[in-house]
């Protein structure tokens, strides 16, 4: 049988209960999965234009010389 946890509470409650070992795996896997919907929020972003006048703002200001190199 899965036990299907459906809240923060009861994650909160499976994740105290791993072995420092499992933290660490969890940790790792919490921390891909994480950046993945980052990257996927990004993407929409980037598609419906939001970022857009950003970009602009940016190339502006290294055509003006306002940008420092890295």
């Amino acid at each position: 049988m899965v036990n299907i946890m459906s809240t923060v509470d009861e994650i909160e409650i499976a994740v105290s209960k791993l072995s420092p070992e499992e933290q660490v795996r969890f940790r790792h896997l919490f921390f891909e999965f994480d950046a993945g919907e980052w990257d996927k929020q990004i993407e929409r972003d980037v598609d419906a234009g939001r970022l857009d006048q950003l970009a602009e703002q940016a190339l502006k200001h290294l055509q003006e010389g306002r940008c420092t190199p890295l």
